[in-house]
């Protein structure tokens, strides 16, 4: 399986996951003052987690997927917002096939904002980056709703898994 097929897929799934759990807050009753809730004073609030892990899916698309997607800049100011972000992202996911990627080993040179930059191949701006930061920012946001009160539990951060599900042999 190519690095492209495996992380479109991973994005697809987890972006899958985000609806579910922003979902589940609306469910819960929470009002959209939740999305400032952080950990700690020195970490993002939920809407920037959320929007984070977004823009990690678009920044991938971009860099390597062949697509021109434009990054989420605005805050999401209501849990309506971060769905409707997170079905964007994932239209985008599912319409860049894996055909139209970079190959693996194809150069990319990522400047950060504060201008670290690193010079490394597609494959391992997924593999090394991308997933990394879009993992983080998913882990976040459960762990963030989960303070606030939402009802979640591992399966909850894990709903593509239902595909998978087969009874048990007899």
């Amino acid at each position: 399986m190519s690095y492209a097929t495996s992380a479109r897929q991973a994005f697809i799934d987890m972006l899958g996951t985000l609806d579910h759990l922003a979902g589940r807050a609306e469910a819960a009753g929470m009002t959209d003052d939740v999305l400032s809730e952080k950990l700690t004073e020195d970490m993002f609030p939920l809407e920037l987690q959320f929007r984070v892990a977004v823009n990690q899916v678009l920044l991938a698309l971009n860099q390597v997927g062949g697509a021109e997607a434009s990054l989420h800049e605005a805050p999401y100011r209501s849990l309506a917002d971060v769905r409707h972000g997170i079905a964007l992202a994932r239209a985008q996911a599912e319409r860049f096939g894996p055909a139209g990627w970079a190959e693996a080993d194809e150069t990319v040179d990522l400047t950060l904002p504060n201008g670290v930059r690193f010079v490394m191949s597609a494959e391992a701006d997924i593999r090394d980056w991308i997933m990394p930061n879009f993992y983080f920012h998913v882990t976040m946001a459960y762990a963030l709703l989960r303070k606030a009160g939402v009802p979640l539990g591992k399966m909850d951060f894990l709903p593509h898994m239902k595909r998978h599900s087969r009874p048990r042999p007899a």
